[in-house]
């Protein structure tokens, strides 16, 4: 039995390590396009199961994946392509309520779970300096909705309500309690 995480996010992998359980590396290489006509948590966990899908494994391997956005009054923020895009996020965010949904996907043999985890954030106005700064930084252009919340973007969150680690791309108090029902054998205690 082998764990597997179908990402190459740094972050998700620093994530996983907390459950002390080894994990092998695979990205699925898919067409992440969301339906713009279907809910963006729907389509959330329908991206996460279609990257675990595309991962190769063997009988009894667990997979686990998971797809990131950002939605602030109903627009999908998903990874600038452009420092502008970038700076634009930014500038919708700023003094405004937004939610990240990052949807979750565990595929063994016999069991493929989907889940989409919501935190609810709200940023305080920013001014067009320090996003000018954060997006030279390069720190947005790898992050859902141009932001990193473990990075400069600490310092423009005021409110948050929801798993913090499900901002930085996944839910591992809820991840690790569905492992734990479904594969306790890689959870023993």
């Amino acid at each position: 039995m082998q764990l597997i995480l179908a990402s190459a996010s740094p972050r998700r992998q620093e994530l996983l390590k907390l459950f002390g359980v080894p994990f092998t590396v695979r990205v699925a290489d898919i067409d992440e396009t969301m339906d713009p006509a279907k809910s963006p948590f729907e389509e959330g966990g329908r991206v996460s199961r279609l990257k675990a899908q595309a991962i190769p494994r063997e009988a009894g391997d667990v997979v686990i994946a998971a797809d990131t956005i950002v939605v602030c009054e109903g627009r999908v923020l998903g990874k600038p392509h452009t420092e502008a895009e970038a700076s634009g996020m930014l500038q919708l965010l700023s003094g405004r309520d937004h939610q990240v949904m990052t949807g979750c996907t565990i595929l063994g043999d016999d069991v493929c779970e989907t889940f989409t985890e919501v935190t609810d954030l709200h940023f305080r106005p920013l001014r067009q300096s320090e996003i000018a700064r954060y997006v030279a930084s390069g720190e947005p252009m790898d992050k859902a909705g141009a932001y990193g919340i473990q990075g400069g973007a600490a310092l423009f969150c005021e409110r948050m309500v929801g798993d913090y680690y499900n901002v930085m791309g996944l839910p591992v108090c809820r991840l690790g309690e569905l492992l734990r029902t479904r594969f306790p054998e890689l959870m023993e205690d």
